[in-house]
């Protein structure tokens, strides 16, 4: 959401959103930094905003903007900072210390974007670098420009760096959010790159306009077939060891401890959305 736009923070309240990035970046224009700043900061410390989680998108490491914002962030005290053009594990230990010398509490974590050729080549130091980062973000726009990419559907030129930052999250225990996708118009193309999303392995997208909100939070919740099949497969283990047998198939197939782990991750899943 932009942070010069007043009611837009305004209506942020009413998305149906997991989480608010409250943008000071790429959505402010920069004679208009210091008052977005001022009232993104208000917003995110309003607790106006429900379940939600509340982040604020500083600056980049290396602009005019991005000590005061850090500052104002540790101030407000949101759920995440998120930090653009992260490059390096030195940038994640900077962004941290500055929080921390600015008072910044606990709960207040950072969110990594990774945007850059060089993001993507250290991603798996990134990914293992502060005690407070907690998400890594992938910024695709920023990454088709650095490789001289172009969009196009299936987005074959990004997927080296989505696999390389993907598994970088998963070996370091991070969530990770795929990229925005950018004609808001195409709903059709949208939901098909949230399905490519899922498959790869992201936890989420990030998303640009409240018309995306809804097929985005359909395609990564859990369906009723996949809750239904976790259910039978932690049931069919489960049964299997009480009776001491080595051997479980459910629909056919083969169920082994990793199946059931993938179960029980899937029913959280559902039951937080459920939640929500």
């Amino acid at each position: 959401m932009p942070g010069a736009n007043a009611r837009a923070l305004e209506k942020a309240a009413s998305i149906p959103a997991d989480a608010l990035i409250l943008d000071l970046e790429d959505a402010v224009a920069p004679d208009a930094k210091a008052d977005a700043r001022e009232r993104v900061a208000a917003a995110a410390a309003s607790g106006a905003y429900g379940h939600r989680e509340v982040t604020i998108r500083v600056n980049g490491p290396g602009t005019a903007w991005h000590a005061d914002d850090l500052r104002a962030a540790a101030a407000a005290g949101p759920d995440a900072v998120v930090v653009p053009k992260v490059e390096s594990a030195a940038t994640v230990r900077e962004v941290e210390r500055a929080l921390e010398a600015a008072g910044a509490p606990n709960h207040t974590a950072v969110w990594a974007m990774l945007e850059t050729p060089r993001a993507m080549l250290d991603a798996r130091a990134v990914a293992a670098a502060g005690e407070r980062l907690s998400v890594l973000v992938m910024g695709t726009n920023d990454l088709a420009k650095e490789l001289h990419a172009e969009h196009v559907p299936g987005r074959a030129p990004l997927l080296t760096g989505l696999s390389l930052a993907l598994l970088a999250a998963r070996e370091s225990g991070k969530v990770i959010l795929d990229g925005v996708f950018n004609d808001v118009k195409d709903l059709a193309g949208f939901e098909a790159e949230c399905v490519q999303g899922r498959q790869l392995g992201f936890d989420g997208k990030t998303l640009i306009h409240p018309a995306q909100v809804a097929p985005c939070n359909e395609v990564f919740a859990p369906s009723e077939a996949q809750i239904e099949r976790s259910r039978r497969i932690i049931e069919a283990f489960d049964e299997a060891t009480r009776e001491g047998r080595g051997v479980v198939t459910v629909d056919g197939r083969m169920i082994e401890n990793l199946h059931v782990e993938d179960a029980r991750r899937i029913l959280a899943l559902a039951e937080a959305v459920a939640g929500r």
